[in-house]
C-alpha cells in the first residue's frame, strides 16, 4: 500500500466546510505573574463548529442534560 499526496488546493469555502463539519477546539490557559506574584490568569476554551457538530459531541462527553432529565422535570 503505497501513500498517495493530494496537491489538490482546496478553496476557503471547502476549508470552513470542514471546519464546520469537524470542529476544532482551542483551549488556552495563560499566566502572568511577577515575583511569584499571579497577576493575570486567563483561561479559555474556543470551539468552532456547526451546531449540529457541537450537539452531537456535547450530548457525547454530557454537556447536555439527557432527555430523561428534562422530561422529569417538565
Amino acid at each position: 500500500m503505497s501513500v498517495q499526496k493530494n496537491l489538490d488546493v482546496s478553496s476557503l469555502a471547502e476549508v470552513i466546510d470542514r471546519i464546520l463539519d469537524k470542529g476544532i477546539v482551542i483551549d488556552l490557559w495563560a499566566r502572568i505573574s511577577l515575583v511569584g506574584i499571579d497577576l493575570i490568569g486567563i483561561e479559555a476554551r474556543i470551539v468552532i463548529a456547526s451546531v449540529e457538530t457541537f450537539l452531537l459531541y456535547a450530548e457525547a462527553v454530557g454537556l447536555l442534560p439527557s432527555q430523561e432529565a428534562t422530561a422529569t422535570a417538565v
